[in-house]
């Protein structure tokens, strides 16, 4: 064993809580074990140690979860807004209870950073609570009756059951998203983690446990997409279809979704590009940019993954880029350095081919662009300046710790090279002028738009992009209004 793998094995079986780290899937109130051979390897990223395995649940088993949450769901439905506060509340307390323990499981099956990993069960966490209080106030419209002796209601009531289908680089804030908005909307959940991360979502479905959400009320079913996912988009119970991940496996979706007429929430891919302007605050700017390219190592929808610098400050900001990139460490994430391990093999040799394309065709490699002595799936934070618009990396998201850089002179020509991309989730834009920020931000062809700054996210606000980066929105009061259907009563008052 590995002197990595012998610190991990302790750091598991040294939690405070053991009972968080659960090999089952949960489904109807009970833990479900593989039955014979039937379950999913789960491997540490930073070294491809064995963390241990969940069930592979087949279609059968998946419809079977479906069914407990249609028998629960008219019952969570009925409860009054203010009982299903209490319970999102008790869930948040446990949450933050839970913290160390949870971004323990998730360093080993994702391989984040220690403090990102913190970070990220806080942000989790800020959504069971601004939804414990957002069940409280689901119906605030109304409607002025324009029939003679008429009266008119407008009510929001919960859609059904609510098949999630959460991703692997954030394994614990994605569901929270999702989930907890859900359940204070009346729904009940069939929730399906990825394959690569599935412990953090059950740690969580042992705190809903603990913190009273009646049995199928919320489920969480390990196993193969094909099997799992298959079964919640092909289930005429299953009313609404909320799902992060790529673009091609969200068309997918769309069209297994099809047949039974979903309401579909998506957040799908990023392609996300960074303007700096020869007016903004130079150092503001780079550190920004720094931000927006390495958080949870590049693999991040909200990742910047094309830099169009104005060219009077071009080398002196790729300059001051590059400088801070070679500082960056690179290790284990129980090791809390700045960059950690890509998910998995695949993952590498994108940033291998993207970054081999972009050098072919005339980019100047400045730092990395090669794997890192740490392990197979670590590789060195990469800056290539001077890339030419027809490179892979300036079409497709990279995924992983490669910036791309590349100047402009004018603000017509990088708008219209910003706005050539399918995948229009964020961008972002430093300038410190007043009205090419009112005109930019109005002309640039994301859902989110970030302006002298790069952190934009947390529960209050509607997350989410245009185009083929998804449909509708996750967060704020619009993401639990996505978990409803609107009903209209006319009465006759005469």
């Amino acid at each position: 064993m590995s002197a990595l793998a012998a610190l991990e094995k302790t750091e598991l079986s040294a939690l405070r809580d053991p009972r968080l780290f659960r090999e089952y899937a949960y489904a109807d109130g009970r833990w479900i074990a593989a039955p014979g051979d039937a379950a999913i390897d789960v491997v540490n990223p930073a070294d491809a140690s064995r963390i241990g395995c969940v069930p592979a649940l087949t279609a059968a088993q998946a419809d079977a979860a479906i069914a407990a949450a249609q028998r629960a769901f008219s019952g969570w439905a009925a409860r009054l807004p203010q009982e299903r506060s209490e319970r999102l509340k008790r869930w948040h307390a446990l949450i933050m209870e839970s913290r160390e323990d949870l971004a323990h499981i998730m360093v080993l099956e994702q391989g984040k950073p220690l403090s990102e990993a913190r970070g990220e069960i806080d942000y989790a966490a800020s959504f069971v609570e601004f939804y414990a209080e957002e069940a409280r106030r689901l119906n605030v419209e109304s409607v002025t009756s324009h029939l003679p002796d008429a009266e008119m209601r407008i009510m929001r009531e919960p859609a059904g059951v609510a098949g999630l289908v959460t991703p692997w680089n954030f394994p614990s804030a994605m569901l929270t998203r999702k989930a907890a908005a859900a359940l204070a909307a009346g729904c009940t959940v069939v929730a399906h983690p990825s394959s690569e991360t599935p412990f953090s979502a059950l740690a969580l479905a042992e705190l809903a446990e603990r913190a009273g959400l009646p049995a199928g009320v919320f489920n969480v079913l390990t196993g193969r997409a094909a099997e799992v996912v298959g079964a919640i988009t092909a289930s005429r119970h299953v009313r609404i279809l909320s799902f992060t991940g790529s673009t091609e496996i969200g068309r997918l979706l769309y069209g297994q979704s099809a047949p039974t007429v979903k309401k579909l929430v998506m957040e799908l891919g990023g392609h996300a590009p960074f303007i700096a302007f020869a007016d903004c605050h130079l150092e503001r700017a780079v550190e920004s940019a720094m931000a927006a390219k390495f958080a949870t190592s590049g693999q991040d929808c909200l990742a910047a993954n094309r830099f169009y610098i104005e060219r009077p400050i071009y080398e002196a900001f790729v300059e001051a880029f590059a400088t801070r990139v070679r500082a960056l460490r690179l290790g284990p994430g129980l090791a809390d350095p700045d960059i950690g391990p890509l998910i998995h093999e695949r993952a590498v040799k994108k940033q291998e081919e993207h970054v081999a394309d972009a050098v072919h065709k005339g980019a100047r490699l400045l730092v990395g662009g090669e794997r890192a002595a740490a392990g197979s799936n670590f590789f060195l934070p990469t800056v290539l300046a001077d890339v030419p618009d027809d490179a892979l990396v300036f079409h497709e998201e990279t995924f992983g710790p490669v910036a791309a850089f590349a100047p402009f002179d004018a603000e017509e020509d990088v708008l219209a090279r910003a706005n050539d991309t399918e995948t229009g989730l964020v961008a972002y834009l430093h300038t410190r002028d007043a009205g090419r920020i009112a005109r930019l931000s109005r002309a640039l062809q994301f859902g989110m738009v970030a302006v002298n700054r790069t952190k934009i996210t947390g529960a209050p606000i509607p997350f989410g992009g245009v185009k083929q980066a998804g449909l509708g929105r996750e967060g704020a009061r619009m993401g639990m209004e996505a978990f409803t259907n609107v009903k209209y009563v006319c009465t006759d008052t005469r």
